[in-house]
């Protein structure tokens, strides 16, 4: 492989388009960024409605290209499962969201993809810790109650249990 050139760029998981940011970045680079575009909407369509950041590594002399895609925020994933825009305005005093625990250590391994962490307890405390900042409480119970039934073991079974 010649000389490789990097774009990066945050798209819209499933609907990524040839404007911006990816045609103008890609396009003097000299590759069919319409199959670019596809092959990222292909690899990206699980992430519907989320920010994902891609990662397209081009070779300049033979057009080649590889497509990596990175894995959306805490925030999306939470907001994606909790069926919600956003977080919060008001974390603590006001809730706008529910996730079953399930769902945290459902978002808890997409997240490990990227951090690759030895124990997904560790993982699955942050996610919480992010429910926190965005008002989502757990199984109805307010995040902070549910960080110290984690921390007491209360949840191994669901944490360990379908690794």
């Amino acid at each position: 492989m010649g000389k490789k050139q990097v774009v990066e760029a945050l798209v819209s998981g499933g609907a990524a388009t040839a404007g911006p940011p990816l045609g103008p970045a890609l396009g003097p680079l000299g590759v069919n960024v319409k199959q670019i575009v596809d092959q990222i909407n292909e690899k990206t369509k699980d992430f519907k409605g989320m920010r994902v950041p891609v990662k397209i590594i081009v070779d300049v002399d033979t057009k080649e290209f590889e497509i990596e895609v990175g894995i959306p925020t805490a925030s999306a994933l939470i907001a994606k499962e909790a069926g919600i825009e956003k977080g919060s305005s008001n974390p603590g005093r006001e809730f706008v969201g529910d996730l079953t625990f399930d769902q945290v250590v459902k978002i808890s391994r997409i997240i490990n993809q990227k951090l690759e962490m030895d124990d997904l307890k560790k993982v699955v405390l942050q996610v919480i810790g992010t429910c926190v900042s965005m008002g989502v409480t757990i199984e109805g119970m307010n995040p902070k109650e549910v960080t110290a039934k984690v921390k007491n073991g209360e949840y191994d079974d669901k944490i360990y249990g379908s690794e």
